[in-house]
């Protein structure tokens, strides 16, 4: 078999089969006898970080919870697990985890990989929690990584844009489940965010802006907060900087139903079914569409979010939504949000690719005095020139990916252009 394309539609994939291996001695020797082999994840980037023009191996029949680690608080699953799998059985067990992003349908190994995150002051990305990496390296035997080993490789294979190998098992640290809920409000004016964006957005448990970029304002404000025990239903405040509480589910993106939306109204529910802003059952977003993020130092936001004000009428018409949210800063070389707390702006586009090509290069050079970082998984037009010096640890991966995978087997265009060409 083999995968044609994203999950958004918009990226062709030039591999000629994908093999799904069962068991870890299958991955092993599939590895061992390939010269070229790369992994694909759930199909949700929007760029060529999953291709290759050799073959896919996809873990999706890997996809086992395998131990619960009440002393350690800590989960261990198989490199085909989802986050929505995942979740409904931690909450099960009376666990959770810190953070999630926007989809539940990702799948853990993938969203660590490439540092995919969720919202919150304290909450960092959602690879910020693994303890542990099982890796096949190139020559199909296994290596694992952990938080504790002295040499802080750990710190460069998390983050890894699948340079180093498989991961055909990783470790979780977990924290006790906890209940949640969200309020929305609409009508948020940009004049409230410039004056007050560090009390808004430090509101909850976890902060989202919405905007389209229509006018001066965000549509919506999407604040999810932990609930108290026992409590089904916590009334939210009727104003929240001058925006207006909804008495209805609505979706980010305006003019959208939103029956595949979690649950708003202040309804208090597990975390698991609140941090993110889409059901697990229902076919995510607007359906087809093109992403962008850039991550900016914290510091940066305000100059930042001026920027792009200023693009609004170029913006506008090609957007579906924005969303801007807060990201605790984390160790992990690759990372965005390495050793800076960051706050990202994220565009989900219309699937109009060439406006959507031409637009990107005006923002980006407007974020540039801001030293904004692009999601690996996302849509860029930042040459490697430009890319390679915000990440300070590009230098020390090449050297870790070249001791694991000497001969570049999993390697691909998009790592040859981003990491290692110099």
């Amino acid at each position: 078999m083999r995968y044609e394309r994203n999950w958004a539609g918009n990226y062709t994939f030039s591999a000629a089969e994908c093999h799904l291996p069962e068991n870890l001695e299958e991955v092993q020797a599939l590895v061992a006898s390939s010269s070229r082999l790369k992994v694909i994840g759930s199909r949700h980037s929007f760029n060529g970080i999953a291709d290759t023009t050799a073959a896919h191996l996809s873990m999706e029949r890997m996809n086992r919870i395998l131990s619960l680690d009440r002393d350690q608080n800590r989960v261990t699953v198989e490199g085909g697990v989802r986050y929505g799998d995942l979740c409904s059985y931690l909450h099960e067990q009376g666990y959770a985890l810190h953070n999630l992003a926007s989809l539940p349908h990702i799948s853990v190994a993938g969203a660590c990989a490439t540092a995919t995150h969720g919202s919150g002051e304290a909450n960092g990305n959602l690879a910020t929690v693994v303890y542990s990496l099982e890796i096949v390296k190139a020559d199909g035997e296994l290596v694992t990584f952990t938080r504790d080993d002295a040499n802080g490789e750990f710190f460069g294979a998390v983050v890894g844009l699948g340079a180093l190998g498989v991961v055909t098992k990783i470790t979780l640290d977990v924290v006790p489940a906890f209940n949640m809920t969200q309020h929305v409000y609409e009508g948020l004016p940009l004049s409230e965010v410039r004056n007050n964006f560090d009390v808004i957005v430090s509101s909850g448990y976890s902060v989202s802006l919405f905007s389209d970029w229509t006018d001066t304002t965000f549509n919506q404000v999407w604040l999810k907060q932990t609930a108290p025990a026992g409590a089904d239903v916590v009334p939210g405040a009727e104003q929240f900087h001058g925006a207006k509480l909804s008495g209805v589910n609505l979706h980010p993106v305006p003019g959208q139903g939103a029956d595949h939306c979690s649950e708003q109204c202040g309804i208090a529910g597990p975390w698991h079914e609140r941090m993110p802003h889409f059901k697990m059952a229902f076919t995510p977003s607007a359906g087809e569409e093109l992403q962008s993020e850039y991550i900016v130092p914290r510091e940066h936001a305000l100059p930042a979010l001026e920027a792009i004000a200023n693009l609004r009428e170029d913006i506008a018409p090609l957007l579906f939504t924005s969303e801007v949210r807060t990201i605790a800063a984390d160790r992990l070389w690759l990372s965005p949000c390495y050793k800076q707390d960051s706050v990202g702006f994220h565009f989900t586009w219309k699937p109009e690719w060439e406006a959507v090509r031409q637009v990107l290069p005006r923002i980006e050079a407007l974020l540039e005095p801001f030293d904004a970082r692009p999601h690996w998984g996302k849509l860029f037009t930042m040459s490697a020139e430009q890319l390679q010096p915000l990440f300070p640890k590009l230098p020390d991966f090449r050297a870790l990916a070249l001791r694991y995978d000497p001969e570049g087997k999993f390697r691909n265009a998009y790592l040859e252009t981003y990491l290692f060409t110099s």
